[in-house]
């Protein structure tokens, strides 16, 4: 996530060919051995085989946590899990490597290619998380400089944010580069007397922010919602040139805000041929932010397993997780 958390019809994904094959864990790609598989007790033939791609943030891994338990324990399949970044994944949709990604950002280019085009994969409607990407100051800078937040403003405060990184401008700082961003297409068609510094990944991102309200240091930086940090540190959000249909058709020419993003998941067509139990758990799943967040801050904060945190708010939330069960 994108976030960059990562996302949509937005933005090119800025990354070298040579990290589009890194995963997450620093290295797996389509036709590798996978880096994890399910513990669940050998599957039922109705449910049989799950291929769950993992993208590299919490959020998208909270997903992939309830899915795949829910998958394991009240399906019994097999579901194995695939350390992936986003455009790696869904090469796998053609290979049969991949059945599912259960958090996508958009990605139009993406949906082109492997839906449109190849029709190798299809898109299977909303997870219910709602997607928001922008720049975000601390609390703190937004209190004592209240006009921060709008980005005509930006350049007068450009140096408190220099950095020995930034080459004597202010630092926009990204998460892992393989996150959808605009970043550095906005600060350039912007006219912004910044310079993008990629933090790397998601943990990061936070250990920045977490930082900078901690010690009262000048920080901006990309960031999104859902994303459980924000119930920690209330990270305010700087107000872009207002996004319009089309404004982001031109990676290179942007100029304006991020769009709203409805999350979406997306399937291989045989997994969707095939009409199985763990198909029609994918279909049905859909929750909301909260959760999402919940779940996540399980995981990031509270440093449970994934399995875990998945155990404890499915046996919270039976209503919920029954809606998502194949009719019997």
């Amino acid at each position: 996530m994108s976030v960059s958390r990562m996302v949509g019809p937005r933005a090119v994904v800025l990354v070298a060919a040579a990290g589009l094959l890194a995963s997450a864990c620093g290295g797996a790609k389509v036709g590798e051995s996978p880096s994890g598989a399910g513990s669940a007790a050998p599957a039922a033939k109705s449910c049989g085989a799950l291929n769950l791609a993992i993208n590299p943030w919490v959020g998208y891994e909270a997903n992939a946590a309830v899915i795949a338990y829910v998958a394991e324990k009240r399906l019994g399949c097999q579901v194995t899990k695939k350390d992936l970044k986003e455009e790696v994944a869904w090469q796998g949709f053609a290979t049969g490597e991949v059945d599912a990604v259960v958090e996508n950002w958009g990605h139009a280019d993406l949906k082109k290619k492997y839906i449109d085009d190849q029709k190798v994969a299809l898109s299977l409607g909303p997870t219910g998380n709602k997607g928001v990407i922008g720049w975000y100051v601390p609390p703190w800078m937004a209190q004592k400089y209240p006009d921060i937040t709008q980005w005509k403003n930006l350049d007068k405060y450009a140096d408190l944010f220099k950095t020995s990184e930034s080459g004597g401008k202010g630092q926009l700082l990204d998460g892992d580069p393989s996150f959808v961003t605009n970043d550095a297409a906005l600060v350039k068609n912007l006219d912004l007397n910044y310079k993008v510094v990629y933090a790397g990944s998601e943990a990061a991102l936070i250990t920045g922010f977490r930082q900078a309200e901690a010690q009262k240091k000048p920080m901006i930086g990309y960031f999104y919602e859902p994303q459980w940090f924000l119930s920690e540190v209330k990270l305010v959000k700087v107000d872009l040139p207002a996004y319009t249909e089309g404004c982001d058709a031109d990676a290179a020419k942007v100029a304006c805000d991020y769009p709203p993003y409805e999350l979406d998941k997306v399937v291989s067509k045989k997994f969707a041929d095939a009409a199985g139990p763990a198909y029609q758990l994918v279909k049905n799943f859909t929750w909301t932010n909260d959760d999402q967040n919940l779940v996540a801050k399980y995981i990031s904060e509270d440093k449970m397993s994934a399995a875990d945190a998945a155990e404890k708010w499915v046996e919270a939330n039976p209503d919920k997780v029954k809606a998502w069960l194949p009719a019997s």
